[in-house]
């Protein structure tokens, strides 16, 4: 059986843009399915699975940074800001709450889809492919459905960001993992924005593992170099 293209979800509120990314995708081989309102996104996530969400901040009937937020929270769905916003704020705000991409308009749909394209082959590499969970100072990390577990409690949801910082860690423990080895896996600009996302994620990651951040035992910053991992894992 063949595996379906990947999925991308287009919600953005002015019907030409939908129509030339959905036709750019659709031309790269990806499937899309376009929405002008964020109410009818939401509820068509009850019967589809996206790869990846595109979506505008400047949406008629919810907040865009609060969606993302939601989305990267609840959905753990890897996600691309298409946006008119160009502050620098707007871009670190939407990838502080779990987005993992910026685009501002105007934009060339070729830069979308080859954004679109990098981001699925983050999740991709032969480890990944091989072993989607592994296990860790007693807990459980599910790369497929994206949930943190512990040995004794409630699962927990991991964004698709913090995931693949998760991933990152996992696959290298004990050694440090620097800004620019992190930047140069996970995408992105080096920048003060992407240093401050990152410091926002691994943040989370601490409080989601209840790893106190001002005397860490799992996940230490090397101070003016990046982070190393503590511990044993083990892949299944």
């Amino acid at each position: 059986m063949n595996t379906p293209a990947p999925l991308i979800t287009i919600l953005d509120d002015e019907p030409q843009i939908r129509l030339t990314l959905a036709d750019a995708l659709e031309a790269a081989g990806f499937r899309t399915a376009s929405f002008a309102r964020a109410t009818e996104f939401e509820a068509s996530l009850k019967t589809i699975t996206p790869d990846i969400c595109l979506v505008d901040l400047g949406l008629p009937d919810k907040d865009g940074l609060a969606l993302v937020h939601r989305l990267a929270t609840d959905q753990g769905a890897a996600i691309i800001i298409i946006s008119g916003r160009n502050q620098v704020q707007d871009k670190i705000t939407g990838l502080e709450l779990g987005a993992d991409d910026y685009i501002i308009k105007p934009f060339d749909p070729a830069e979308v889809v080859a954004r679109a394209r990098a981001l699925l082959r983050r999740g991709k590499s032969p480890q990944s492919e091989a072993s989607q969970v592994a296990k860790f100072a007693g807990w459980s990390a599910d790369f497929d459905q994206y949930l943190l577990t512990p040995d004794e409690g409630d699962t927990a949801p991991l964004s698709q960001a913090e995931g693949e910082v998760l991933r990152l860690f996992l696959n290298a423990p004990n050694r440090l993992i620097s800004r620019a080895f992190m930047q140069e896996s996970l995408g992105g600009d080096a920048s003060d924005s992407f240093d401050r996302a990152m410091d926002v994620r691994v943040s989370r990651l601490r409080t989601k593992l209840r790893d106190d951040p001002k005397n860490p035992k799992l996940i230490k910053t090397i101070y003016g170099a990046g982070y190393i991992f503590l511990g044993d894992v083990h892949w299944q």
